[in-house]
């Protein structure tokens, strides 16, 4: 007779984990475990062999980015839920503790895997020229080089930082790299207890350093900051014999915690703030593999991290192959091919955008359509005599924005400017806030938003005399008003001087500046009083066609879909026979393909070289076709905490090019990955001929030609 076992520990808590993965919900996926999923994919294309190897730098740096803010913002949120004692389950039946788990259980796997490919990279690019170097490798000119470097560039800036009884640690800053120095004195006992120090890697110095060329040789080397510190550490502990040196690196809570009621000066609220980010909680700690056990019990001990610590086998903090990347003179062949972007048609022999518009609308697809003719109808404004005002809303500006420099232009030469500034931008708020002061200071009328809300509408009005009459002009977009990211977003813009628009235009500014009573659309839906009501009545209009046998078909492109709500009336539309096809790029937690509830439901995520961001809604409407173009994702936070407009593109011409962008989308069969009702993302094969829309979409301006001369 055979005796029952006792399960031990390791045991009792995978069956304990595992009755939790049973209770999970299976209606619907977890919004950061899919954000993971995300990333992974942005990993895959460092991976892909087909992908130009700087390119491939780049999606490597790409994760590390991604995963910084994942971490410092959504992981920060999570650790503050369970020091809050917060228990319940979110709609996906995930508890704070169990998720992040989970999380760090992923996440692990994908920091692993992202340094194989890392390591893979760099092999590649030895083959090609391009050399990372350790100081032992170098030869002796280059040594002298280096040493030269150091005592005249490096040793200057650092400050090695003891701790101990009487120096307390010191504040280590937010993802920024140093050293963790363990020492003995000379003549002491080995086995004694070590000193311990840190050195902060400067983050005003490069942290890769060309070295000298050899002879002979057309190889470009280079050799990290970290590393020339660490051969020259003694330079710096004169009487004592380091035994250990190793990086570390914290990622701090970034979220900004604000008290908007109670601030008298949001602009001084949200400085305070940015000073605290600095010191906010840790919530992870990456160090060096092979990091001494004593330095790491140490970091351990300061940051209160165990669980969330991860050991790398690399260098920390790979966000530095994206300037190695764009700044490498040569190497062409190791890039995507330049693109020129075309300037719109309509605008091409046109001197003035308003003699344009007045005839038709103008939609804009960028990057293959190029940014400037946004600039240049803003630019246009500022110094046409006739424009008497400018409004406009800004969430992220370029470092050097012409648009800036126009609007300070029109109003110092007397026009009514009007800019909506979100000091709130994520990552952006100094640079926002030099822009406020900038603004404000030339005569603008500067204001921050309504208390609660992000302003996250992309919209500018312009209003001018025409004869008798006022005439109004209006763009409003997907992307922010950047000239930088607009050549890395695909992004969709539409210009028109249809009065409808316009009048909704005027009302939407009124109730961010001034005491609007909400207002009764006749066009626009805006977040947070209708855009959600208007998307459940479109969604439940093309269920009704369903039902009734009409046409009914649903087609969205976003970034991200995570409000339950939104998920729930998709669910409902496709049980009523709606064929729904999403786009979604990065975060979705509808899981599609379930029997009886989601089988007409579709996802497909593009993830390629521009980083897919318009947000186009489609909806069949029994054949009267309705296509919107819009600022907000279907996640909670665009549609009940940020100010957020949805358009309608009225001009069937214009229409026509919407269709022609999404349905390039649907075609693809390169990068596009389809979402499985498991959760995982699988690449679209199929015996047709290689359609990558990215490279498709350059088409659509020629298509456009043709229509606009036809």
């Amino acid at each position: 007779m055979s005796i029952a076992r006792e399960p031990d520990l390791k045991e009792v808590k995978e069956l304990k984990e595992l009755k939790e993965l049973k209770e999970i919900s299976t209606k619907y996926l977890n919004r950061d475990l899919s954000w993971i999923e995300f990333n992974w994919r942005v990993l895959e294309e460092a991976q892909d062999p087909s992908t130009p190897l700087l390119e491939r730098v780049k999606f490597l740096a790409i994760v590390s980015s991604n995963l910084d803010e994942f971490m410092s913002v959504r992981v920060a949120g999570l650790k503050d839920q369970i020091k809050a004692g917060y228990t319940k389950k979110d709609f996906t039946g995930y508890t704070p503790a169990g998720l992040i788990k989970r999380i760090m259980k992923r996440t692990n796997k994908m920091v692993s895997e992202q340094y194989k490919t890392y390591r893979e990279v760099t092999r590649l690019l030895t083959r090609e020229g391009i050399v990372f170097t350790e100081y032992e490798d170098l030869n002796t000119t280059q040594k002298k080089a280096m040493d030269a470097y150091y005592h005249d560039i490096i040793f200057p800036v650092l400050t090695p930082m003891a701790v101990d009884q009487s120096r307390p640690f010191p504040l280590v800053h937010n993802h920024s790299v140093y050293l963790a120095v363990l020492l003995i004195r000379e003549g002491d006992d080995p086995d004694d207890e070590p000193y311990f120090a840190i050195v902060q890697v400067p983050s005003n110095l490069s942290r890769y350093i060309s070295v000298p060329t050899r002879p002979n040789s057309k190889k470009q080397e280079f050799i990290l900051l970290e590393e020339l510190m660490e051969h020259h550490i003694q330079s710096l502990f004169s009487g004592y014999i380091p035994i250990s040196v190793h990086g570390f690196r914290v990622t701090r809570n970034a979220d900004l915690t604000l008290n908007e009621e109670g601030a008298e000066d949001l602009l001084e609220e949200i400085e305070k703030e940015l000073r605290r980010r600095r010191w906010g909680s840790p919530v992870r700690l990456e160090v060096q593999e092979g990091i001494h056990p004593y330095a790491l019990a140490q970091l351990q001990e300061e940051f209160e991290i165990e669980e969330q610590t991860f050991e790398i086998d690399g260098p920390l903090d790979i966000t530095y192959f994206m300037k190695l990347a764009n700044t490498l003179n040569g190497f062409e062949s190791l890039r995507y091919p330049r693109i020129n972007p075309k300037y719109p048609v309509e605008f091409e022999d046109e001197v003035d955008f308003f003699d344009v518009l007045k005839q038709k609308d103008v939609l804009v697809h960028h990057p293959y359509e190029t940014f400037d003719a946004v600039t240049d109808f803003i630019v246009h404004a500022a110094y046409d005599p006739k424009v008497l005002a400018i409004k406009m809303t800004l969430y992220r500006a370029s470092g050097n924005s012409l648009i800036i420099q126009s609007l300070a232009r029109a109003a110092e030469s007397g026009k009514q400017v009007t800019v909506v500034v979100e000091l709130k931008a994520r990552f952006d708020e100094e640079r926002n806030i030099a822009w406020a002061r900038m603004l404000e200071k030339s005569g603008c009328h500067v204001v921050y938003g309504l208390v609660g809300l992000k302003t996250h509408a992309k919209i500018t009005l312009v209003v001018r005399q025409e004869e008798h009459t006022l005439r109004r002009y209006v763009h409003v977009g997907t992307g922010n008003y950047n000239d930088n990211t607009a050549r890395l977003y695909t992004d969709v813009g539409l210009f028109t001087s249809n009065s409808v628009i316009g009048e909704d235009a005027s009302a939407l500014f009124n109730e961010i500046t001034g005491y609007s009573a909400p207002h009764d659309w006749q066009s626009f839906a805006v977040a947070p009083t209708d855009l959600k009501d208007k998307l459940f009545e479109l969604i439940e209009r093309e269920a009704v066609h369903a039902r009734e046998g009409r046409p009914a078909k649903i087609i969205a492109k976003m970034n991200s879909l995570s409000n339950q709500e939104m998920v729930d009336a998709l669910y409902a539309a496709s049980q009523a026979g709606v064929k729904i096809e999403l786009i979604i790029r990065g975060v979705c937690c509808l899981r599609p393909g379930v029997p009886g509830l989601s089988e007409n439901i579709t996802v497909r995520s593009i993830v390629d070289r521009f980083l897919e961001h318009s947000r186009i809604y489609y909806f069949e409407n029994g054949g009267s076709i309705d296509v919107y173009l819009s600022s907000a994702d279907w996640m909670t936070r665009n549609l009940t905490r940020r100010i957020e407009l949805m358009c309608p593109v009225l001009d069937p011409q214009m229409k026509k090019m919407m269709i022609s962008i999404l349905n390039v989308s649907l075609n693809d069969n390169v990068k596009a990955r389809e979402l499985m009702s498991n959760g995982m993302y699988t690449s679209i094969k199929n015996e047709l001929t290689p359609y990558r829309s990215q490279f498709e979409a350059m088409k659509i301006t020629s298509w456009k030609k043709l229509q606009l001369e036809s």
